[in-house]
């Protein structure tokens, strides 16, 4: 179930790119379900998108980039990048590269990123940066925020609420609310 609405995470009042936020919370039973919407979105993304996804460990970050690499069509099994940090996954057609970072280790912000070249591939490419809220933001006004949510504690419930938010003129026009759709 999907809940369409204006934006309710980082938004501001100064005319920003912030301003100009979209969002919509999907409710995902499994982990297969979790690589679907991963799939699906893929359709929606394009080169130069930067994807930031937020959640606890185990909530679900790699399932749904694993489907966004499935969907992308890209080369490479799709694995968390937490020890070495970044994956380039190169397209086997004409779509672009998707680039998987994990910035869960990274204690600074963009600056400890900047030995990643994120900055040099992300006009060719999708990148996907795991613990990357605050840390990333800088690398684009236009960005999709997606944090995945969990039931805390020792539990055997797989249901995530995923919340999507576009921030930025490139997101005003996406039909987010489509990827509810089945």
């Amino acid at each position: 179930m999907a809940e369409p609405g204006p934006g309710s995470g980082p938004t501001g009042s100064g005319g920003g790119p912030a301003d100009e936020a979209v969002s919509i919370r999907i409710s995902v039973s499994s982990p297969e379900r979790m690589r679907e919407l991963g799939r699906r979105l893929a359709r929606l993304l394009r080169a130069g998108d930067l994807v930031l996804l937020t959640g606890q460990l185990g909530a679900g970050k790699t399932t749904l980039t694993r489907g966004l690499g499935e969907g992308l069509g890209v080369r490479g099994a799709v694995t968390s990048p937490t020890f070495v940090i970044a994956r380039v996954h190169p397209p086997l057609g004409d779509g672009p590269p998707l680039v998987h970072a994990d910035a869960y280790r990274l204690g600074g912000g963009l600056d400890e990123m900047e030995d990643l070249d994120l900055d040099v591939s992300l006009p060719e490419s999708v990148v996907v940066v795991e613990w990357g809220e605050g840390k990333v933001e800088e690398l684009s006004e236009e960005r999709l925020h997606i944090v995945i949510d969990r039931a805390a504690g020792d539990t055997t419930d797989e249901v995530r609420e995923v919340t999507l938010l576009g921030i930025g003129p490139r997101w005003a026009g996406v039909a987010l609310g489509r990827l509810a759709e089945g």
